[in-house]
């Protein structure tokens, strides 16, 4: 099996109401303005959409939910990873009875796999209760604490898992994100996942990419892409250093992570609610502070044009 995703991925959030059970009515407007924002697909569940705060019903609920109303020839991938194996595997047989186009699955963040052979054995698995689907394994040693070098993973992979597609590869190590986009002649698709550098990624050569921040900033990044693609690097730099930019006020607003994800997005007509705890809610003092420094970089002339539900509709 051989895919190859390009273009951007949005690991989407996931809409609460306000006392924290998942919206799905909102899923819909997700969809919608994702579509008309230039974003090719949505990555769910993963960590920008809060998957290891939602039970295993939730994610089965929202994965049914995106399949019924994205747009057409839009990738819905499912991320399936979970701290029990037994889940991980029912995640993945629901996804592909649902008709999602693919699935992904980090290491557990509890017991961890001791090396690759064991970080493969409990992908093979996982991989196996959809065995029509591509596998992608979500590398994001940050969060799981697994540091399993991806070369030998792929290496150890090899037969073990027959649809395994490639990686979700969010790490700054660029020199093994080169190394498995050329394993093996090319065999396997990896997606960028560190969208404060995207342009990184593309002078390797990269094509598919999976960051959160086109969740609300996806014209950006396609301008990115865009400037790059036609040769002018002067303005992919100069985009780019808008996207990390727009991180730094993030990170300095009190809010950063999920709360300060939603807050922009409620910013551009799409309220998905708070964020799960252990997370913190955000105050109406940070909130402020937050619009107000993107606002004086330039965030809403560059940012997904704002969801206007009587002029926008799925197609």
């Amino acid at each position: 099996m051989k895919t190859e995703l390009n273009g951007l991925i949005a690991p989407s959030v996931t809409p609460f109401n306000d006392d924290y059970s998942v919206n799905l009515d909102r899923i819909e407007t997700l969809a919608t303005f994702f579509n008309d924002n230039g974003i090719d697909g949505a990555f769910l569940c993963g960590t920008s959409g809060e998957s290891l705060a939602l039970t295993a019903e939730e994610r089965m609920s929202i994965t049914s939910r995106w399949v019924e109303v994205a747009p057409k020839d839009f990738t819905v991938l499912v991320h399936v990873g979970h701290n029990s194996i037994v889940a991980a595997k029912a995640l993945a047989a629901h996804a592909q009875k649902a008709g999602a186009w693919g699935i992904g699955a980090h290491s557990p963040t509890f017991i961890k796999p001791k090396d690759a052979d064991g970080l493969v054995d409990y992908c093979a698995q996982i991989a196996a209760s959809a065995p029509d689907l591509p596998f992608y394994y979500y590398h994001i040693p940050g969060l799981t604490g697994n540091t399993t070098n991806m070369i030998e993973f792929l290496e150890a992979a090899s037969g073990k898992i027959p649809n395994l597609c490639g990686l979700k590869f969010t790490s700054p190590n660029m020199m093994e994100y080169q190394l498995c986009r050329l394993f093996d002649g090319g065999r396997y698709d990896v997606l960028f996942g560190i969208d404060s550098f995207l342009l990184c990624s593309l002078v390797l050569g990269g094509k598919g990419s999976i960051g959160g921040g086109y969740n609300y900033a996806g014209p950006l990044y396609n301008e990115i892409i865009d400037s790059f693609n036609r040769g002018d690097l002067d303005t992919a730099r100069e985009k780019q250093l808008k996207a990390m930019k727009m991180y730094q006020v993030m990170g300095r607003s009190g809010s950063p992570g999920h709360t300060g994800m939603k807050a922009i997005m409620k910013m551009l007509g799409v309220d998905c609610g708070p964020a799960r705890p252990p997370a913190q809610p955000i105050t109406a003092e940070q909130y402020n502070k937050l619009e107000k420094d993107l606002t004086e970089i330039g965030f809403f002339d560059f940012a997904a044009k704002k969801f206007e539900p009587a002029a926008t509709s799925i197609g």
